[in-house]
């Protein structure tokens, strides 16, 4: 009689159309919708933590829902623009300088989330600068909500059949339609567990157990920090970028790693730094 894990042994891949529906010409794929999706997730969360004042220094909010409602489009373009950028300067490059046009080809690699994360740093200071507002608590009420972007990411992803992990026997394996005859770890879904899910809740935890919004900067720490533990772990699941490969050895040392292990460094500073300046306002 056969075990459970022999009938799970090698999943298949869902049969799920990228393309969610088309308006006559206009084909609208999972990808975008997921991104859309985790924007305004993102936002109306970010409008309840920054209405909830209780939660904030001084208990004033340091920004209104107008001016969240106006940050979107910055963040948006942060996101995209950097993502873009950050996988062509960091995996792509040497394919864009042989033909440029592969950059606006946004299926050919995607996006990056460490580009990403710097255009959308750089939309903060800008946002934050033009508008008075406390450049660390507006990192905060980001860092809270980007999960929400994270986990619909990579189940975008985990759709697409694409940035599937290593060969592998375990009784969730999962054949990729884009990637041989060979069954690997879902390590799409790897992510958005921890990326996502996980890392959500521990900063929920942050946010209303300990009201760590108090300390500005706090939560942009725990949550660089923990995205980077995240990725560094889920590498070690994930076939790297063909173009790329294993930077050192044979199986272990990826881009990924190297963009995340400064993160660790940096979030533990941001949270050292939270700590340090909330204790001399005591």
């Amino acid at each position: 009689m056969p075990t459970a894990a022999d009938l799970l042994a090698i999943m298949p891949f869902p049969d799920i159309d990228p393309i969610a529906f088309a308006i006559g010409p206009l084909a609208i794929h999972w990808y975008g919708l997921a991104y859309v999706a985790g924007i305004l997730l993102g936002w109306a969360y970010a409008r309840r933590l920054a209405a909830n004042e209780s939660l904030w220094p001084g208990n004033v909010s340091p920004i209104s829902r107008t001016q969240l409602d106006d940050f979107i489009v910055w963040a948006a373009l942060g996101v995209v623009l950097g993502g873009r950028l950050g996988y062509i300067f960091f995996y792509d490059l040497p394919a864009v300088l042989r033909s440029p046009v592969r950059a606006l080809q946004i299926w050919n690699g995607g996006m990056s989330f460490h580009g990403g994360l710097t255009g959308t740093t750089i939309a903060m200071i800008l946002f934050a600068r033009r508008n008075a507002i406390p450049i660390w608590s507006l990192f905060d009420i980001v860092a809270a909500v980007v999960p929400f972007g994270l986990f619909f990411g990579r189940i975008a992803n985990f759709i697409n059949g694409e940035l599937w992990g290593r060969l592998t026997d375990v009784p969730w394996a999962v054949v990729f339609p884009t990637g041989g005859p060979f069954a690997r770890h879902p390590s799409q879904l790897y992510e958005a567990g921890l990326e996502g899910i996980v890392l959500l809740l521990v900063l929920a935890a942050f946010v209303f157990g300990m009201r760590a919004l108090k300390s500005p900067g706090f939560i942009t720490g725990v949550f660089v920090c923990g995205y980077a533990l995240s990725r560094i772990f889920v590498e070690f699941f994930r076939e790297p970028d063909a173009q790329l490969g294993y930077l050192l050895g044979t199986n272990w040392l990826t881009m990924g790693m190297v963009l995340s292990f400064p993160m660790i460094l940096l979030g533990l500073w941001a949270m050292l730094r939270a700590r340090r300046q909330a204790a001399l306002q005591l």
